[in-house]
């Protein structure tokens, strides 16, 4: 099968290091609660970029493949599937532990699985499943809000909400609650996307955050979930916070003083969509129905695909570009390419 990996951890333009290149691997075959996947279409996340910058390829492999995000058809299945048959056509997120899904054939847990949607097509479907998992898990399981329209007036701050998780994130909380959605974003673009996926409010991260919320008459937040740049607002985010508000993130902050939180009694909530697969918990099928849940709200047209880019065939010019946007901190939504040729 078609695939593309790389050898040694890398920066895209590190001299004298092939890099992500093309490469033939043998076809793999499913045991266990393993489906066999032809993948039609992947997109691409910040995790991809951190794990070819960082991890090498482990000692007896060839290669390192990298890749979460995926849509296609289940080709086969292992003897204990019971959620799943050949010719399903499904999306995931995969595992950071396994082989990724930069190839034309890929084995994954049935459990973290779901049905595609029927009103996407593979690119548009593709797009979504990390980001939603990781936004669901971050409002409904990390947070414990509750999914419903009781009236609240409770609101909620996104940072880095035009970005792949943020996209979905606006959206879910937008429509499934009553809360006040604030979202930031820096560039005039990105403002004019995270108020079209439905935010109350769209606020300047690169200017303090504290006041840019005093600025539209919202002083203080119950929720804020930073996805992005969590070093430089961590004050700005202590000061927005109600006193017993909650924060949650995402990203991996450096020398943070989680102490500054303390005055408020405000809870820290981390969120990681790999946690489940990785320890194989004992509610990993979770992530299964969260996807058929997802995918319902997508056929409903209460949840929009977050696909903005579409960057051709599956190979290894294509995942450079994609990997450089996404570095460049300039991406808008979702990466996504289809097809091998």
């Amino acid at each position: 099968m078609k695939a593309i990996g790389y050898q040694q951890a890398h920066a895209l333009d590190q001299a004298g290091q092939p890099g992500l290149v093309d490469i033939t691997l043998p076809d793999p075959t499913p045991t266990g609660q393993d489906l066999l996947v032809e993948v039609k279409a992947i997109s691409v996340n910040p995790v991809d970029t951190k794990v070819r910058a960082g991890v090498s390829r482990a000692a007896g492999q060839d290669y390192k493949v990298l890749g979460y995000d995926a849509s296609g058809i289940v080709r086969a299945v292992g003897p204990d599937v019971t959620l799943f048959k050949a010719g399903d056509k499904v999306w995931y997120a995969g595992s950071i532990l396994r082989a990724g899904t930069n190839s034309e054939l890929h084995l994954v847990d049935e459990r973290i699985v779901g049905r595609m949607p029927a009103s996407l097509d593979f690119a548009q479907a593709a797009a979504l499943p990390l980001t939603s998992i990781t936004a669901w898990e971050m409002l409904f399981d990390r947070l414990g809000l509750q999914p419903g329209k009781k009236p609240t007036h409770k609101k909620l701050l996104i940072i880095g909400a035009s970005g792949g998780v943020g996209s979905i994130m606006t959206q879910l909380a937008a429509r499934l609650t009553s809360l006040t959605v604030i979202g930031t974003a820096s560039r005039t673009e990105t403002q004019a996307w995270v108020k079209e996926l439905g935010a109350h409010h769209v606020i300047d991260h690169s200017q303090p955050i504290a006041a840019e919320l005093k600025r539209i008459g919202i002083p203080e937040v119950d929720y804020v979930v930073s996805l992005t740049q969590t070093d430089s607002h961590l004050d700005q985010i202590v000061e927005a916070l109600a006193p017993q508000g909650h924060f949650g993130l995402i990203d991996d902050p450096k020398n943070v003083d989680m102490t500054k939180f303390k005055r408020k009694s405000i809870s820290i909530h981390w969120e990681s969509m790999f946690t489940r697969s990785m320890f194989g918990t004992a509610d990993m099928v979770a992530q299964h129905r969260l996807l058929t849940e997802i995918a319902q709200l997508v056929d409903a047209g209460l949840v929009r695909s977050t696909l903005t880019e579409r960057f051709g065939s599956i190979n290894a010019a294509n995942l450079r570009r994609a990997h450089a946007l996404i570095e460049s901190g300039k991406s808008r939504g979702k990466v996504v390419l289809e097809g091998f040729l």
